[in-house]
Parts: C-alpha cells; sequence; structure tokens
C-alpha cells in the first residue's frame, strides 16, 4: 500500500470512528421503567370480595288495617308500621321485604320460618309473649266502639246484649268475649274491622269495638256513614310491638335498637304526625275523653 492510500485510510477510519463516537453521545437515554406495584398490594386488591349484599328480611303484614297497614291504588302496602320499620330498616343499613298475610295464620308464619317478622298493629299481651318475641313497644293503643250517631250507647257495659263486630281474633275480640261470654251468639266476628264497621253501617252489627288508630281513621274517611266513637276507662292501655319467632333475640335487639334511634333523631315522630296528626304525646291523652263524635 502506497503512503498516499495509508494516510487516506487512516483519515478515512478516523471519521467513521469520530462519527461513531458522536452518534452515542447524541443517543437520548432511555425513560425509567414505571415502577412495578408491590405485588402484595395488586394481590390485596385482586382478592378483595365485592361488598355483601344488604341482608333482606322478610316481613308479615294484614294489609287491611288502615291506617297502619293497608293497600294504595297501584297494590303497594302502605300505611304507619310499614313506614316505621322502613325507617328502622334505613337507619340499620338492611332491607325488608312486606308480604301481606291473612290475619289468621300470620303468627303461624313465624314459628314456621316464612317470615322474619310481623309488624301489624299486634297489641302485646302476656299469652302472645309465651309463643314469640317482641320487640320494645311503638304505639299506645286502646279499644274504641264505634256506634251509628242516634246510639244509646255511652259505655262499655252497654254492649252486654247488642250485637257487635271484632275482627276475629284480635284484642277487641277478647274484651267483648269477656263481657257477653264465650257463648254468646251476639259476637260477630269478621276477617277484618273494616269489614265490621260496613256491617255496622248496612246495621247488621249494633256496635263495633277494634282499635282506636282504625276505627278514627275510617270514621274520618267515612263521615256519610254518621257514626260516633265513645271510649270507656275499663279499656285497659295496650301497647304495638313487632313480633318475632320466639328465641332470636338477635333479630328483636335489632330492631328495638332502630326503633330507638329513630325515636331519638326525629323520625319517628314525624312519620307518627303524617297519619295521626299530632304528637304522639298529644295521642296518648285521648281515652281520658268520655265520648266523641
Amino acid at each position: 500500500m502506497t503512503q498516499l492510500s495509508t494516510r487516506r485510510f487512516l483519515q478515512t477510519s478516523g471519521l467513521v470512528l469520530a462519527g461513531f463516537i458522536l452518534a452515542a453521545c447524541g443517543k437520548k437515554a432511555d425513560a425509567p421503567a414505571p415502577a412495578a406495584e408491590p405485588a402484595s398490594a395488586a394481590a390485596s386488591v385482586a382478592a378483595a370480595p365485592p361488598p355483601p349484599p344488604a341482608k333482606v328480611y322478610v316481613v308479615g303484614t294484614d294489609a287491611a288495617y288502615a291506617p297502619f297497614e293497608s293497600q294504595n291504588d297501584k297494590g303497594e302496602i302502605v300505611g304507619f308500621d310499614i313506614d316505621v320499620v322502613s325507617a328502622i330498616a334505613q337507619k340499620g343499613g338492611f332491607e325488608v321485604k312486606f308480604i301481606n298475610t291473612p290475619w289468621e295464620g300470620i303468627f303461624n308464619t313465624l314459628t314456621q320460618g316464612d317470615r322474619d317478622l310481623v309488624v301489624s298493629a299486634v297489641t302485646i299481651t302476656e299469652e302472645r309473649k309465651q309463643t314469640m318475641d317482641f320487640s320494645t313497644p311503638y304505639f299506645d293503643a286502646y279499644q274504641l266502639i264505634a256506634v251509628k250517631t242516634n246510639s244509646k250507647v255511652t259505655k262499655f257495659s252497654d254492649l252486654k246484649k247488642l250485637k257487635v263486630g271484632v275482627q276475629n281474633g284480635t284484642t277487641g275480640d277478647e274484651v267483648v268475649t269477656k263481657l257477653q261470654g264465650k257463648s254468646s251468639a251476639n259476637i260477630k266476628r269478621f276477617e277484618s274491622t273494616p269489614l265490621a264497621l260496613k256491617e255496622l253501617e248496612a246495621g247488621g252489627v249494633d256496635a263495633v269495638v277494634a282499635d282506636n288508630g282504625v276505627i278514627v281513621n275510617y270514621v274520618a274517611n267515612n263521615s256519610n256513614n254518621q257514626f260516633k266513637t265513645v271510649t270507656d276507662k275499663e279499656f285497659a292501655p295496650e301497647q304495638y310491638g313487632i313480633a318475632f319467632k320466639k328465641g332470636n333475640t338477635e333479630l328483636v335487639e335489632k330492631f328495638s335498637k332502630g326503633l330507638a334511634d329513630i325515636k331519638a333523631d326525629g323520625t319517628y315522630d314525624s312519620i307518627y304526625k303524617k297519619y295521626f296528626g299530632e304528637a304522639p304525646a298529644a295521642a296518648a291523652a285521648a281515652p281520658a275523653s268520655a265520648a266523641s263524635n
């Protein structure tokens, strides 16, 4: 190789080498790879189970006892009892499903497990406490007599020899049976209190004895029937409770706590005023009067 050729070779090689060096110096550094999520955190997210569905309790109620429970034009079950239990459920973070259940046999649904609870203007009695458990009371009630406005009935004992309509198996049935005797043919038993009141309207009975809330509501909404109501100091005060299967202490405590909570925050009073137009304390004073039209 000639000296000239050698010089050119070296020059060319130097230029090529310099190009490689410049190219290497001008190359951008690769962006750092994103930090990998810790395996434990990823596994924790992947393994987290979905939130459990809200517990749904099945509630039996005889929807023929306005204003406590009845069906509206859409067939929905509505009323004071329904609103109270629904408010308890909302406060406790669970759900309730109401099922219209005939009064006769309604308590058997608890024993059989078909219903988790019963709310249907159920009076707490010593006899019933032998076969079922109750929440703390949620309504103060008393028996009331409904008669025509021209009736001469002024007190409970006046019904001794009259035809009296009652709802079968209720406390109204019990007090009239004690007054007239178990074998009395003058006691007319019906599947619901409104049916008994319809019979009073038709003249088939002389009076109806039932819980005050139901009679007051019926008279207020059926003014053309020209009924009046009569109370008597012989009627012992009553209290409604939510009924549960005997021994279901956990559920009793859950609903009793919920009831206390909605009373404490004013929800109960709002529901009460919605249906009865006054505070519970004012309504409780009603039995002091002898009669009202």
